[in-house]
């Protein structure tokens, strides 16, 4: 399961067949399930449930309160903000036994900020960011300030996320 230099706090639960990365963190009341996979120095803040089979690169920054459901690959030194959420399946009916996984990747390098969601199918390029309380419903370009409900490109943007041209 866990590599050394791993910290796990005593109220998280870790699947045994989970895979965390020396160097990472993974706080107060935090649930990773099986065959999820958590990069190298990670930090997985309070109340982050990581679903099964989820793929989490290094450096990343998950805050307190975020749900990362099965289908959804996030890449390296990816923020992602408190009680953001994503969403892995799109026509969702408690009633339909045979529902799909619609896949979501978050790109290296891009930000997500608090109370956003993401909904399923979409791609958020490298280096690209979501404002707090953003609803993505179409993919996100990579070097791309989106905002907005739903959300929709407002500013090219450089590597640390200052605007660099206005859409």
């Amino acid at each position: 399961m866990a590599e050394q230099d791993v910290f796990i706090h005593a109220t998280a639960d870790v699947s045994p067949s989970a895979t965390i990365g020396a160097g990472t963190k993974v706080w107060i009341n935090v649930q990773v399930r099986e065959k999820a996979a958590i990069g190298r120095n990670c930090i997985l803040s309070k109340d982050v449930y990581i679903d099964h089979a989820v793929r989490i690169g290094d450096r990343c920054k998950i805050q307190n309160g975020v749900s990362v459901y099965h289908g959804v690959t996030i890449g390296d030194e990816v923020f992602v903000g408190p009680n953001a959420t994503f969403t892995n399946d799109r026509v969702p009916r408690a009633f339909n036994p045979d529902w799909a996984i619609t896949p979501t990747s978050v790109a290296s390098g891009a930000s997500i900020g608090a109370n956003a969601t993401i909904v399923c199918g979409i791609s958020i390029g490298e280096y690209a960011m979501v404002a707090a309380g953003s609803v993505v419903t179409r993919d996100v370009p990579p070097y791309t300030l989106v905002m907005g409900n739903p959300a929709r490109p407002v500013a090219r943007i450089d590597r640390m996320g200052n605007r660099v041209e206005e859409l």
